[in-house]
């Protein structure tokens, strides 16, 4: 285990939900070697973890000498493979540094190297005489036995899978597509387009039509929301709940746990499966799973973040549960993926971008307030990250509006109320920075030509980062302070996201 890996700092909520579904096949170790970067944990720890296991429903083995009891150790492996209802707990006491002479059970050996002086001792101590880098012969001899056994177990295992090819071939075919790793040919022909006739609604209504359009296409596709599935819309109203007796439902209740949840779909990813996971909250809780989310993009792990009531327009909530500043932190994460899709059309591309992104976690930052459907956006366009969404592409405009998500609407009526005024006016709708910056040079050169200085950005919320695209000329339109509790229009015309402020600060650009 090591700092902010996947099991760091989760166990409370992990353990508990793997209790809960009794995932038989789960074996962990726990090291318990007493001591910390502070010294021994008696100075800090406590708890009876075999104690808080067992109360979780886990199966809880201790091993009481961990440095040199290997039988003890394959004995508890294999009692805890007997155990198929729970998940299983092996605790192990270890000594830290075990046989060194002088830095044995202490923090001297956690985070720096022996010394050249206490390595002879303690190589002394444990009375090994093989020079370094010496593999001793009885040892290959075990491994070369492992190499045979392994070859013997993928035989047996290759057997069991033609003969259940043979037995069964439709569901053989959907069990190899998922560890394969390939998406089903054709499945993104099964999310919806729309046109500006079709209803407005809020993003995070889109989200779960495309969830429950995917559904049926990809059979890996599974997850669950973190107790708020019904206001993240993140239901595939065809399955039931995933639970203990029945492992073949698609839907998880993760309970009020963020942290614990983003963690569980790491591990779901990374067993290498096939499976799809995603997971939902409310965008301002990301700050409760953060630690989780990195290990996604640290890991190349293709989570799909669904988090909902993205901005200042949750409104009525106040200021605690409205996320100003996310936005802007999720985007400087390294290989992770944020998009505001601004209508249907756009979160319906999202999908398609998250789906086939199987190596890089996705946020889909989705709105509360319902958005209008635009004629300009594409699904397709949302793949290059920044597109044209309003004015002639052929033509130098005058002033480029640039906006993401709910306010990509007010920006295109912005611009219709700007062309009544005699100005050439683009705008590009940035429903994902870190994928227009993965185009050429010429491709964003196209769309935003370096010849135009009047641009404005527009965004709820904070304006870090805008000034890459609009320039020391232009003007960010954004949110750098609290929002405050209140129904979301009077919020945004409070703060100037409105159509009229946009035009009339691309107007003071233009003169």
């Amino acid at each position: 285990m090591g700092d902010g890996c996947n099991m760091e700092g989760v166990s409370v909520e992990a353990a508990s939900l793997a209790g809960h579904w009794g995932l038989g096949k789960l074996v962990v170790f726990y090291d318990d070697n007493h001591i910390s970067i502070d010294g021994h944990t008696d100075i800090s720890f406590t708890e009876d973890v075999c104690a808080r296991y067992a109360a979780q429903g886990w199966h809880v083995q201790h091993v009481v000498n961990g440095n040199t009891d290997m039988n003890g150790i394959r004995d508890a492996i294999a009692r805890a493979k007997s155990v198929t209802d729970k998940p299983s707990l092996i605790k192990v006491t270890t000594i830290i540094g075990y046989g060194s002479p002088n830095k044995a059970d202490s923090h001297d050996v956690h985070g720096a190297a022996l010394g050249a002086a206490e390595v002879a001792a303690t190589r002394a101590n444990l009375k090994w005489d093989y020079p370094p880098f010496v593999v001793p012969e009885d040892v290959k001899k075990h491994m070369g036995e492992c190499i045979a056994n392994g070859a013997a177990s993928e035989a047996a295992w290759k057997a069991t899978v033609s003969a259940y090819e043979a037995k069964y071939p439709k569901e053989a075919k959907e069990f190899k597509q998922l560890i394969s790793g390939e998406l089903p040919a054709g499945w993104e022909a099964a999310l919806p387009s729309y046109t500006p006739a079709d209803k407005a609604v809020a993003s995070r209504i889109h989200s779960q039509t495309c969830l429950n359009a995917l559904a049926p296409v990809l059979p890996g596709l599974i997850g669950g929301s973190a107790d708020l599935a019904p206001s993240n819309m993140t239901l595939m109203k065809m399955f039931g709940d995933f639970q203990k007796d029945t492992p073949a439902e698609r839907n998880m209740r993760f309970g009020v746990r963020e942290h614990g949840m983003g963690a569980i779909v790491n591990g779901m990813l990374l067993h290498n499966s096939g499976l799809i996971p995603y997971c939902a909250t409310f965008f301002i809780f990301t700050d409760y799973m953060r630690g989780a989310m990195r290990v996604s993009a640290l890991s190349e792990a293709g989570i799909i973040f669904v988090m909902t009531h993205d901005s200042i327009g949750l409104g009525e909530d106040g200021p605690t549960h409205q996320p100003v500043e996310h936005l802007a932190s999720f985007r400087a994460m390294p290989n992770m993926l944020v998009m505001r899709p601004g209508d249907a059309n756009e979160s319906s591309g999202a999908y398609k971008v998250a789906i086939k992104n199987r190596k890089r976690p996705t946020l889909l930052a989705l709105s509360r307030q319902a958005l209008p459907n635009l004629a300009g956006t594409s699904l397709d366009g949302v793949a290059k990250g920044g597109y044209i969404v309003h004015g002639d592409a052929a033509a130098t405009p005058d002033v480029i509006l640039m906006a993401t998500g709910s306010e990509l609407s007010m920006t295109v009526d912005a611009a219709k109320e700007l062309e009544k005024a005699g100005k050439k006016v683009r705008v590009v709708s940035m429903v994902c920075w870190e994928l227009f910056e993965e185009q050429s040079k010429e491709y964003k050169a196209s769309v935003l030509p370096a010849a135009v200085k009047a641009r404005v950005s527009v965004e709820a919320g904070h304006t870090m980062g805008w000034h890459k695209y609009v320039g020391d000329a232009g003007i960010c339109i954004g949110v750098d302070d609290f929002g405050a509790s209140a129904p979301a229009n009077i919020i945004y015309e409070k703060l100037g996201l409105t159509a009229a402020n946009i035009v009339k600060q691309a107007m003071s650009l233009c003169k």
